[in-house]
Order: structure tokens, then C-alpha cells, then sequence
């Protein structure tokens, strides 16, 4: 009798998580893989003498450039609509590099985060311009870095350290879509695109672990 529950089980799990999946705004499965093989973090320092990994970690990845009180205003746009709504994950943190030097300009900003909830999950790296510009280089994206080390997009990299985004037929219009960065700068575009982006996979990364432990209950049955 379990055997036969644990059957059904497996039949009707991919019918429920496609349902569960296609509520996505862009009807995705699965968020595309960009770039595969995203250089490991640049060395460098840490507010906190703490190493940052990339692997075993979805990471949201920005470059601050030297002004970071020119970037303040996105800093709070991304804490906001993605640290806040997924600050809960263990495996979820934000990596923000920046050029060696702006340590106390990255404090006061730090500061300024505090005040607004938690912002453990906030890795900031100091690191000399040309092992920033080697790991933009690995991203592979199509807008180049900027000249004083700094971007308005933003990144995400899954647990293997690929660039995740979007490309293909968007369903709703029909039209080819293709997408390896969001603009920090438009609150709109965190909100509506990479929050359904980062939820996606999210939810590819719980799939997967319940079809292995599935997969677990039913040979410990067999």
C-alpha cells in the first residue's frame, strides 16, 4: 500500500510543481543558464577579515565603483526589493564589489542599511582594479564595466557560479528575449523581473531537493 502512495506520488508532484512554476510571471520553468564557469570572487579585503564564496551560494553580484555615495540610492533599491524579500535564505547572499579604498564610504552606507533591518546576508569585497575588471571579464555579459570600476546592473549567479537570466520566446508577447543583468537603478525592473527571476530559482533549487528525497523514499520502500 505505501508503494502505491508513493507512486502516485511521483505522478502527480511534476504535474503540481509545473502548475506551481508556470505562475511565474514569464512563464519559466527554469531561469537559463548565461555564462557558465563565473570566476571565483576577486580576492580582496572584507569589512569583516571573513573570505566570501561564490559556490554553494546564490549570490546577487554589483560593482560600486569609487563613488559609492553615487550608487547610495540603488544600494537601497536592492535591499529593498531583494534582500528584504529573500534575506531569510541561508543559501541567499549579495555581493557587492568595490574598488580598495572606499572602506569608509561603504560604512557609512553600512550604517545607514542597519537602521532599515537585517543586512547579514550583505558581503561587500574590496579588491585592486584589475581582479575586478578579470571577473567582469568572466561574466561575459554584453555592457562593458564602466571606467571608475562600476555598473548599474546587477547580477545573479546560481550555486555553480553560472550567470543566470533570460533568453528564448517571452510567451505573452512572442518576442525574442534575452536578459544577463537588471538595472539596480530602476526599482521597476527589481520589483516585477529579477524578484520573479530569483523566486524561479529558488524554486528550481526546492524542486530538485524533493525530487531527491522523493527518489530516497522510494528505493528505502523498494
Amino acid at each position: 500500500m505505501k508503494r502505491k502512495i508513493v507512486l502516485v506520488v511521483l505522478l502527480i508532484l511534476p504535474l503540481t510543481m509545473y502548475v506551481y512554476f508556470s505562475m511565474a510571471k514569464h512563464n519559466s520553468l527554469f531561469l537559463p543558464v548565461i555564462t557558465k564557469n563565473v570566476a571565483e570572487a576577486p580576492p580582496g579585503k572584507t569589512l569583516d577579515d571573513k573570505p566570501v564564496h561564490l559556490k554553494g551560494k546564490i549570490t546577487i553580484v554589483g560593482f560600486l565603483g569609487k563613488d559609492i555615495i553615487k550608487k547610495k540610492e540603488t544600494i537601497f533599491n536592492v535591499n529593498q526589493k531583494i534582500n528584504n524579500k529573500y534575506k531569510d535564505f541561508t543559501d541567499f547572499q549579495l555581493l557587492m564589489i568595490v574598488p580598495d579604498g572606499a572602506q569608509d564610504e561603504v560604512k557609512q552606507v553600512i550604517s545607514e542599511l542597519k537602521a532599515m533591518g537585517d543586512i547579514s546576508n550583505w558581503k561587500f569585497i574590496f579588491a585592486q582594479p584589475q581582479d575586478i575588471t578579470d571577473f567582469y571579464k568572466s561574466l561575459k555579459v554584453r555592457e562593458p564595466l564602466g571606467a571608475d570600476f562600476s555598473t548599474y546592473n546587477i547580477f545573479i549567479l546560481d550555486k555553480d557560479s553560472s550567470l543566470r537570466g533570460r533568453k528564448g520566446k517571452d510567451k505573452e508577447t512572442g518576442e525574442d528575449e534575452f536578459k544577463d543583468a537588471y538595472n539596480s537603478f530602476s526599482a521597476a525592473e527589481l520589483h516585477n523581473e529579477m524578484t520573479d527571476d530569483v523566486k524561479i530559482l529558488l524554486r528550481e533549487y526546492r524542486l530538485a531537493l524533493r525530487k531527491n528525497d522523493t527518489l530516497k523514499g522510494v528505493k528505502r520502500e523498494i
